[in-house]
């Protein structure tokens, strides 16, 4: 399989018809400037000049604001510009962000002429109240409306969701997952609530309007949808908003996270909550005490294997008084893994009886 590389190019707010109350995009995406054609093709050929894998697929992504909000001749501009590289081969395609109710049929034909093959749709909740609750100003009507017309139009369909927004629950993100499953996108992102500075969610959170959800929280609740979408063959390509200078820890001078589940690693800790559930669940299914186990699995994997600084391996220890040994293998397929079992419980023990006879000898 390819490696895919995607240049990113952020328009901050364009296209957006108003502020959602937990949305700050210029804060988010660290950029304030308007975006130009000659801005994106400088930013094309920094990231081609800097790119290892040459053999790869290319896509260059519009994010940030709502593409096709943007006024038509802007749009066009930035499309040309990176349509060119489309034309002569040193990308392979083009990918937009936009919202769910500025999607119509004389918009899809545009963008296939200029060879647009993703359109990832911010939808955060299919629960009306709660879009409406957050200023989002479209309904779930609009997301399965967009969505099959750009299936439709045999666009890659991506979707966008939230996790924690005001008065939702558990039980609301698990619906829109369920909703979202139903509209066969090919991918999902999905983002847990920071409130960021200079937003209406601060003021409801220093109020104590909102409570945003704890890292633990985010994490168990990030972790069941993953393995939702993951059942369904649904890639989950981003879990968490991208660090940057502003988005950081709140304990940072620099950042405009006031609270909320942020962590730096935030993938990880979903990703390794769900292979120690998978590591579990197959020790347990030997159905016998386990000692010692060892565990085959790809290098580019074995960080969610082992989890966040060795975290996995420190509670099999101490919940299950397992020991493990990795076995590292880069002809493994990435993102499995396989338990081989090395010591019974009752294998430990005759071992220790034999050292005590020996004593005793």
């Amino acid at each position: 399989m390819k490696r895919q590389y995607i240049i990113p190019i952020f328009v901050p707010h364009l296209g957006c018809p108003n502020d959602c109350t937990f949305c700050n995009q210029r804060k988010i995406s660290g950029q304030t400037k308007k975006v130009t054609a000659f801005d994106v093709k400088n930013q094309v050929e920094y990231y081609l000049s800097n790119f290892k894998d040459k053999d790869s697929t290319k896509e260059i992504a519009f994010y940030g604001g709502s593409f096709t909000g943007i006024d038509i001749d802007e749009q066009n501009e930035l499309l040309e510009a990176a349509y060119e590289y489309v034309k002569n081969g040193k990308v392979d395609g083009i990918r937009i962000s936009t919202r769910p109710d500025y999607i119509d049929r004389k918009t899809l034909k545009r963008l296939k002429k200029y060879k647009v093959k993703t359109i990832e749709l911010g939808v955060q909740s299919t629960n009306d109240y709660i879009l409406k609750k957050c200023k989002r100003g479209h309904t779930y009507k609009d997301v399965v409306k967009a969505s099959r017309m750009i299936r439709f139009y045999r666009f890659r369909l991506g979707h966008q969701m939230m996790v924690g927004l005001p008065d939702s629950n558990e039980i609301d993100d698990l619906n829109t997952a369920k909703d979202l499953i139903k509209l066969k996108p090919k991918m999902v992102r999905i983002y847990p609530v920071l409130v960021i500075r200079g937003t209406e969610l601060e003021n409801e959170y220093n109020s104590g309007e909102y409570e945003p959800l704890t890292l633990e929280q985010a994490v168990e609740r990030c972790k069941e949808l993953c393995m939702m979408f993951e059942k369904r063959k649904i890639r989950v390509i981003r879990i968490g908003l991208q660090n940057t200078d502003t988005i950081s820890n709140p304990e940072n001078e620099t950042s405009e996270v006031v609270a909320g589940p942020y962590h730096e690693a935030f993938r990880q800790l979903v990703e390794s909550e769900i292979y120690y559930e998978k590591i579990v669940d197959q020790i347990k299914r030997f159905n016998t005490k386990i000692k010692e186990v060892e565990i085959r699995v790809n290098p580019q994997t074995v960080n969610n294997v082992v989890g966040y600084k060795k975290e996995n391996l420190s509670r099999l220890k101490e919940m299950y008084d397992v020991n493990v040994k990795l076995n590292q293998d880069f002809s493994f397929p990435e993102d499995t893994f396989e338990i081989e079992v090395l010591k019974e419980y009752k294998d430990f023990i005759d071992d220790l009886d034999k050292v005590y006879k020996k004593k005793i000898k």
